[in-house]
C-alpha cells in the first residue's frame, strides 16, 4: 500500500492559489513471497526456493520481471554472489498447472522475464541455487537473497526476501597413512590418523566420536598418542592383540572448529581444525 498526496493550483489576474491537499492509497494488486526449503546452509548445499506470486486485482499482469539477487553482498570493491543458480531447475506453474518456462537468464543476478499472473490468480516459480565458495560459513554468518518484481503494470518495484544461516555443526573426516610402507616381520609399523574438522563447532567429548580400525597385520606391544600426548589402554582406548581390533573410547577425540578466511577475490578458504592420532607397534 502506497500513499500519494495531490493538491491544485488556480491562477488569475497574476494571483495563484493552491487547493487544499487531498490524501489517497494505492492499492497493491500484487503480493510477493520468497521462500527457502531449508532454513540453514553449508558450502556445497543445493538450495529449493519458491516464489509465490498472487493477484488480487481484477485485471491479469503480464509482462513482469522477476530478479534474484542471489544473495548479493559488497566486499570492498566487488560485489559477491554466494549463490549461483542451477541451470535447467526453474518450473514455473499458474493457478496450480505446470506452464512452460519464461525467459532465464542465469546472471548473476538470475532474472526470469515474461512472467504472467492471471486476476485473481497466482503463478509460482520453483527453482534451486547453489551455495558457493563466495558463501560466508563462520557460525551466525548468513545470505540474504532478495527477489524484485517489476513490470509496466506495477506502479512500483514489489520485493520480498528469504535469509538462511549458516549450518552450525561438526564435520569430521579422517586420513590414515603408513609408515614404513615396506617393514620386515618384527619390525615397527606407525599408523598416523589425521581427523579434520570443517564444521564452524568444535567437536566435544559430548559427540562422542569413535575411531575403529582392524590391523592386518596384528600389532603388538603397541603405543598410542592423540595430539602428542599418551594415551593409556582401558582409558582412551581398547586394543585386542588377538584379532587386531583397536577402539578408541566414546569421548576421548576432540577436534577444534574450522576457521575460515575470505581472500582478496572474496572467496572463502577452510582451514579445518585437526587432531593426531599415532599407533606404533610391532609386526
Amino acid at each position: 500500500m502506497a500513499k500519494f498526496t495531490n493538491y491544485a493550483t488556480l491562477s488569475y489576474n497574476g494571483i495563484a492559489t493552491d487547493s487544499n491537499t487531498v490524501e489517497g492509497e494505492l492499492l497493491e494488486t500484487l503480493a510477493v513471497t520468497k521462500t527457502a526449503v531449508t532454513d540453514d546452509y553449508v558450502s556445497g548445499d543445493d538450495i529449493a526456493y519458491v516464489i509465490s506470486l498472487v493477484n488480487s486485482g481484477t485485471t491479469a499482469l503480464t509482462g513482469l520481471t522477476v530478479t534474484d539477487n542471489l544473495g548479493e553482498y559488497l566486499f570492498g570493491e566487488n560485489t559477491l554472489y554466494p549463490l549461483a543458480y542451477k541451470a535447467d531447475s526453474l518450473r514455473y506453474y499458474v493457478n496450480g498447472e505446470l506452464r512452460t518456462n519464461p525467459g532465464v537468464t542465469a546472471g548473476p543476478p538470475l532474472v526470469i522475464s515474461g512472467v504472467s499472473v492471471p486476476a485473481g490468480g497466482n503463478a509460482m516459480l520453483i527453482y534451486e541455487a547453489d551455495v558457493n565458495s563466495f558463501a560466508p560459513l563462520a557460525a551466525a554468518a548468513t545470505i540474504t537473497n532478495r527477489v524484485t518484481v517489476t513490470g509496466d503494470a506495477l506502479s512500483a518495484p514489489v520485493t520480498a526476501e528469504a535469509i538462511l544461516t549458516a549450518r552450525p555443526e561438526v564435520r569430521l573426516g579422517i586420513s590414515k597413512s603408513l609408515s614404513p610402507l615396506t617393514v620386515s616381520e618384527n619390525g615397527q609399523l606407525t599408523y598416523t590418523f589425521v581427523i579434520e574438522n570443517t564444521g564452524s563447532l568444535a567437536a566435544t567429548a559430548a559427540d562422542n566420536a569413535v575411531l575403529t580400525d582392524t590391523f592386518n597385520p596384528r600389532l603388538n606391544n603397541i603405543t598410542v598418542s592423540f595430539n602428542g600426548t599418551a594415551w593409556t589402554a582401558g582409558t582412551n582406548y581398547n586394543y585386542d592383540a588377538t584379532t587386531g581390533v583397536f577402539t578408541t573410547l566414546p569421548g576421548q577425540i576432540t577436534v577444534p572448529a574450522a576457521t575460515y578466511t575470505q581472500g582478496e577475490d572474496g572467496s572463502v578458504t577452510t582451514v579445518p581444525g585437526t587432531a593426531t592420532l599415532v599407533i606404533t607397534g610391532t609386526v
